[in-house]
């Protein structure tokens, strides 16, 4: 008797797979949804609906739950329309990435506000435009925001900086514009690491910056003006700062680094006085301060003479060792 249960078992699970599926069946059909929606991309192959969805490219499911938390969708210029609206009814999602799609387009979908359980929002490399949006900041659980190398144009929301469990916040590589929010230097949680470079930002950076301890801040390439030195400081634990292509104008004679700083990029603006000797304490693996209104002697010790001659040339009466000798 006992055989013949297992073969019915058998042929119960054979024909009618929904029941050891562990997808869940509403995921599943807003999948599909998606899927469609994109215009049944080959980097969906896999997605057929006789199968379970959890076993799908793109995807993953929770161990325990089935619920689909992260969905990832990159490098694959075949896949063209715009970021669908049904993501936002996957509400366990965790992970949403859609990278190096160059033909994704139109602007940030308004659905993924009901993301609430989001950690990482990364859109990156595609054609997407418009505003960020202001809905980004109800995602309180993000810990990773990229919204890099699109096209995004209009200002920053100063309503980023209430995303408290923030480590890094990518707006690089689009069409930004206006200043930087004050606010972007009143984080209350974590301090993010901070990328805006490659826009249009134009005034002055907010003295607020100065009270934040970013790891990475980089604001190269913009149109950005006045002083910056607010973000050097012996009290921080910085590891980059990229200030380079701008017209930020201060001098930096008096400038205190942290020990931590690894890389410090000021090449390509108006900045004035000398190199500080505080320098030469700093274990430094990349240096550029060419293209400035610098002058006085480059002080001797720690790596400052290990950089190329490019490191520090057009300045307006720099000398000693890599460049000529003082006289």
């Amino acid at each position: 008797m006992f055989p013949v249960f297992l073969c019915f078992l058998f042929l119960i699970s054979f024909f009618s797979p929904s029941l050891s599926e562990r997808c869940n069946p509403q995921d599943k059909k807003v999948l599909l949804q998606i899927k469609k929606a994109l215009n049944n991309p080959y980097l969906l192959a896999s997605w057929n609906p006789e199968t379970d969805c959890c076993d799908w490219y793109c995807l993953e499911c929770d161990l325990k739950t089935h619920r689909v938390i992260s969905l990832t969708m990159f490098k694959d210029d075949r896949l063209t329309g715009q970021i669908p609206a049904e993501v936002g009814d996957l509400p366990y999602l965790e992970t949403l990435l859609f990278r190096h799609l160059p033909n994704l387009n139109g602007t940030i979908q308004p659905s993924i506000a009901k993301l609430k359980n989001l950690k990482m929002l990364w859109l990156s490399y595609t054609n997407i435009f418009g505003p960020v949006p202001e809905f980004v900041s109800q995602l309180k659980n993000l810990t990773y925001l990229n919204l890099s190398f699109n096209n995004l144009s209009g200002f920053i929301p100063s309503s980023l900086s209430s995303l408290l469990n923030l480590d890094a916040l990518h707006l690089d590589r689009n069409k930004l514009t206006g200043s930087i929010p004050e606010s972007l230097g009143m984080f209350p949680g974590k301090v993010p690491s901070l990328y805006l470079s490659h826009n249009k930002l134009s005034g002055t950076i907010p003295a607020s910056l100065g009270n934040m301890d970013f790891n990475t801040i980089d604001l190269s390439r913009n149109m950005l003006e006045g002083d910056a030195s607010m973000l050097f400081g012996s009290n921080k634990t910085t590891w980059e700062i990229d200030l380079s292509r701008n017209m930020f104008q201060f001098n930096l004679s008096k400038a205190a680094f942290p020990k931590s700083l690894a890389r410090l990029d000021l090449s390509h603006n108006k900045i004035m006085g000398s190199i500080p000797a505080g320098l030469t304490g700093l274990d430094l693996q990349f240096l550029n301060v060419s293209y400035n209104r610098l002058c006085g002697q480059i002080p001797a010790g720690g790596r400052l003479q290990s950089f190329e001659y490019s490191t520090y040339f057009h300045n307006r009466c720099l000398c000693g060792d890599p460049l000529e000798s003082c006289e």
